[in-house]
């Protein structure tokens, strides 16, 4: 029997915006950097699902929710997170507990234990292992079901189709059913009831009732074709300015590479070296040939890199392995090599410098030999330029 595939809104999202960047991150299995919106409302979720943990007939206080909160925000640093600086970290920070202040004040009066927080639900259907992470379930009586996803992006405004999911997933789940037949024994069938969205940044929920049938049918034939695409190894890319902008995959994408990233691939084995060749001689001109190309695309590579920052505005910004920093230092430069050879003939100081070098020719002008008349004369020949440097370091990674 052919093994289920296992699926996700998430993971169905990813192949929207394209194929090519699912194949990247499921296929051949490459993590994507940190992002510090996922950090973001994975500590809110966290906070949230500590709020109604149905097991605790108390509910906690602001303080108590705060604290929670601290805790869980400082178990990984500003890098970890996504963010990057510190800076950033602590507006985030600010925000969370400006939110959950609001959220206290608007909701506190009236909590109520759900029937659920954060259930995991693996389903198998129609040749999926579907899984799906339910942020809270309340129970409406009669078997009716309310699902709502708390929201800490951006945008308020939000597409029904994951709620269609979470539809699909709460009225064929088994383990859903024992939950409500466990609270209501009577229940023979599970229904949802009510979905929302909760944005938390601006305590707005939107509500959808009940998507009817025909419209799950459309949504889940939908699914079925983007799962049956994956089978069939359709991953061909969609670029567009938006998605690739701030793609992590950019380097290894065909659309910018020119070649398809191999199966078996890995990112060191991208720059591998040729096959090692017929003699030792062919071998060390493949080696020195190859050695040329990837100095080259570092230097393009890092012109990019000092680029982008300086469009940015920043001064350090992080990878997931290494911290890059700009540093502005100055270089001299001569402004014409023939006329430096000149003067320096006509003073009698080319014998001193052996090679006219920018080194070389500097070092004159601290040379308390050559008088400051002389001096002068080199210094109008010598240019002072601000060079901005970029600085890696490899970022120590927690244990």
């Amino acid at each position: 029997m052919a093994k289920n595939l296992s699926f996700s809104y998430s993971k169905m999202g990813m192949y929207k915006e394209c194929p090519q960047k699912y194949k990247f991150r499921y296929v051949h299995m490459l993590p994507e950097k940190p992002k510090y919106y996922f950090a973001f409302g994975s500590a809110l979720h966290a906070v949230m699902e500590f709020i109604y943990n149905p097991q605790k007939p108390v509910f906690p206080t602001l303080t108590e929710a705060l604290k929670f909160f601290d805790t869980t925000w400082n178990k990984t640093s500003f890098e970890q997170k996504g963010y990057a600086s510190v800076e950033k970290e602590l507006e985030g920070y600010a925000e969370g507990r400006r939110i959950l202040e609001s959220y206290y004040a608007q909701n506190a009066a009236a909590f109520t234990h759900p029937l659920s927080v954060e259930t995991k639900s693996t389903l198998e259907i129609d040749g999926l292992n579907l899984i799906s992470i339910l942020d809270r379930m309340d129970y409406l009586g009669d078997g009716k079901i309310k699902i709502l996803d708390y929201k800490t992006g951006k945008t308020v405004q939000r597409e029904p189709d994951q709620l269609y999911m979470y539809q699909k997933v709460v009225e064929n789940s088994p383990v859903i059913k024992a939950l409500v037949q466990a609270k209501d024994p009577s229940v023979k069938e599970v229904r949802v009831g009510e979905l929302s969205f909760y944005h938390l940044p601006t305590l707005t929920e939107m509500k959808f009732e009940r998507a009817p049938d025909k419209e799950i049918f459309s949504f889940w034939q939908g699914v079925l074709k983007i799962a049956d695409s994956i089978r069939a190894g359709k991953f061909d890319p969609t670029p567009g300015e938006n998605q690739c902008r701030w793609c992590d995959y950019r380097n290894l994408c065909p659309v910018f590479t020119g070649k398809e990233y191999g199966a078996s691939s890995s990112v060191k084995e991208t720059h591998a070296l040729p096959p090692t060749a017929q003699n030792p001689q062919e071998e060390l001109s493949q080696k020195i040939d190859r050695l040329g190309e990837l100095r080259a695309e570092a230097k393009k590579l890092e012109q990019e890199i000092i680029t982008l920052m300086q469009q940015n505005k920043f001064e350090r910004h992080f990878g997931s392995t290494f911290k890059a920093e700009l540093n502005t230092c100055e270089k001299v430069e001569l402004t014409d090599n023939a006329q430096v050879v000149e003067l320096l003939t006509k003073l009698g100081l080319l014998d001193k410098v052996l090679v006219p070098t920018k080194t070389t020719v500097v070092r004159l002008l601290t040379d308390d030999t050559v008088s400051a008349k002389d001096k002068e004369q080199l210094r109008a020949l010598v240019r002072r330029v601000q060079e901005v440097q970029l600085a890696l370091e490899k970022i120590a990674q927690l244990p």
